[in-house]
């Protein structure tokens, strides 16, 4: 089995878990800054330089996803 970066679908959906993450940040009008807040409002501590650097690779955890939704407060995505 490929390295989990070179696997291909993996690729696929690490792009899809951005991507949704992006498009949900636009869609709610929230910066890296403001996401950086709103974290650390749940407990989760970030800057915004790591998260800019975080959600650029697309590698982040599905923990790290969910915790993003809520802390903008997305109750439903679409896949």
């Amino acid at each position: 089995m490929p390295p989990r970066k070179d696997n291909p679908i993996n690729v696929e959906y690490e792009a899809r878990a951005k991507n949704l993450l992006k498009s949900e940040l636009k869609r709610k009008g929230v910066t890296y800054a403001a996401l950086a807040e709103k974290l650390a409002a749940i407990g989760v501590h970030e800057n915004e330089r790591n998260l800019n650097n975080k959600i650029s690779r697309g590698g982040f955890s599905a923990a790290f996803l969910i915790q993003c939704l809520e802390a903008i407060q997305v109750t439903d995505i679409r896949l």
